[in-house]
């Protein structure tokens, strides 16, 4: 008999979700500590580790809105920094004000750092010594994270009151060291299964793609607005005093023409005029074959996997199909064939057998006790039993799903397996003639094959689906096997089935 696809049951079966909490809280606090930190062998106890004086603990809630609150300080440092760079030929005031109290909150979280434990990554321990945590932090990213936060332009002013310096605008770049936040933020989020993982791929693939638009597009117009012609350059071929021109049409301008050179689109309206722009162009040309190989990459990754077990399924009713037309199969079997691919098609995406497999024995016997003890026990077969053998009865059946018009049981099958109806229907069938007439049906909680299992005799009927059904199996083995250890249970079971009418 084809079997089908063992059934994914548990949907409530991760201790760090409820019904009640869609927001993922419970999997916050219950998770606090559990994705970085392990216990050491032979450890009597796991309790969060005590933080000393003057510590912040990493996971703090309030650390995290903090961290949260400098990300969106690193967008705006990657969109300000490139503009000043290359617009802002005479700086105004005001965004370096603003520029200013940015660096002023970065030198704080340089200080907080050194008060802020971290995870080892050979053992896997929350590390709170503060020597230890400085001498990381002095022989790591300190230095960088220095640079990035010196006000370069309040510096610029101490020699040259009048005209920004092109040396200290380069220096200003360094702010973009702070983009590592972003990248650890997407590596974070890819991770978290609160959030969907096509879209967060998607985001960080749209948001490197922009940016690199804007600070080509940033550089391109900074080597025009540098060339000492400015109509041999690639704006001042179209807008002969484009540096009289607002910020925003100059703008507009140089992110159109990177636009269109990323694209390869290419309308031969903008184009590189001199020498300078010229190899400009050919290293933009040549990083925009990595970057769309890059994007194409990721993308069709995406696609393939969101598509790759509609294609496997295509492939199995084919194959299914084309076998049952091969051997000449009856098309009752042949419709039970691709039933039970349909049905497998439609479980095996929630992966929750597979969840169930890598638990202890212990948790896998409390969840089966959960959903399954009062179905069990309101079985006729098991009617006045302890619960002691219930529990163990459980712990040891497995759940299955059987699509419509499916064989659980053939008449004279040896008996292997007795089944338990939780939901559906299934007609009791019996051959009589050459032909099969309906014997009974049975309902939620009816009990199939325990005349074959329990006498040890071929099964009497044949049972099938008439509509999906939920079934609870165990092997005919393990359930002698419990009655054996619980003899007086045995006893009770012998006696509920000799009160069946055959």
């Amino acid at each position: 008999m084809a079997r089908s696809s063992r059934m994914k049951l548990w949907p409530h079966c991760f201790p760090c979700f409820d019904d009640d909490d869609r927001s993922g809280n419970r999997f916050t606090a219950a998770c606090n500590f559990s994705d970085d930190l392990l216990p050491s062998l032979g450890a009597t106890a796991q309790q969060p580790p005590k933080l000393r004086k003057y510590l912040v603990s990493p996971y703090d809630p309030r650390y995290k809105v903090w961290e949260t609150f400098l990300i969106i300080l690193v967008v705006y440092s990657a969109w300000i920094c490139p503009l000043e760079f290359a617009f802002l030929r005479y700086l105004p005031s005001a965004p370096f004000v603003m520029d200013d109290v940015v660096n002023g909150f970065f030198a704080v979280d340089i200080m907080l750092t050194f008060f802020v434990p971290f995870v080892d990554k050979k053992s896997y321990h929350l590390v709170n010594d503060p020597k230890k945590i400085a001498i990381r932090y002095l022989s790591s990213w300190f230095l960088f994270d220095v640079c990035s936060t010196v006000p370069f332009h309040s510096i610029s002013l101490l020699f040259n009151k009048h005209e920004h310096d092109l040396g200290f605008k380069f220096l200003n770049v360094l702010r973009l060291w702070r983009l590592r936040r972003v990248s650890s933020l997407f590596a974070r989020l890819e991770k978290d299964i609160r959030f969907n993982y096509a879209v967060i791929r998607c985001t960080k693939l749209i948001s490197v793609t922009l940016f690199a638009i804007h600070c080509a597009g940033c550089i391109n117009y900074l080597i025009a607005d540098r060339y000492p012609d400015p109509r041999r350059t690639w704006i001042g071929a179209v807008m002969p005093n484009f540096r009289e021109d607002g910020l925003w049409i100059r703008y507009v301008t140089a992110m159109y023409w990177s636009i269109t050179t990323l694209t390869t689109t290419g309308y031969g309206d903008l184009h590189a005029e001199n020498a300078r722009e010229m190899l400009f162009g050919i290293c933009y040309m040549l990083f925009n074959l990595w970057l769309t190989s890059y994007l194409i990459g990721n993308m069709t990754n995406l696609v393939v996997h969101s598509t790759s077990r509609t294609r496997d399924f295509r492939d199995m009713v084919q194959s299914a199909s084309e076998f049952a037309a091969r051997n000449q199969l009856p098309q009752q079997i042949e419709e039970q064939m691709l039933n039970h691919i349909c049905l497998r098609y439609k479980t095996e995406g929630l992966k929750q057998q597979e969840m169930l497999d890598i638990l202890p024995r212990a948790m896998r016997a409390s969840i089966s006790h959960c959903l399954f003890f009062r179905v069990v026990q309101g079985a006729y077969l098991f009617k006045g039993v302890s619960s002691r053998f219930i529990q163990q009865l459980v712990t040891e059946m497995q759940a299955e799903y059987f699509s419509p018009r499916e064989n659980i049981i053939l008449q004279n099958d040896s008996p292997s397996d007795l089944y338990l109806l939780v939901s559906g229907a299934v007609d009791i069938l019996v051959l009589l003639d050459g032909a099969e007439q309906v014997y009974g049906r049975s309902a939620d909680g009816e009990l199939l094959g325990e005349i074959g299992v329990l006498c040890n005799k071929p099964q009497p009927f044949t049972c099938r689906t008439t509509k999906l059904s939920q079934i609870l199996r165990i092997s005919r083995s393990k359930l002698l096997g419990i009655i054996q250890e619980n003899r007086e249970d045995g006893n009770i079971i012998r006696s509920n089935l000799q009160q069946v009418d055959i």
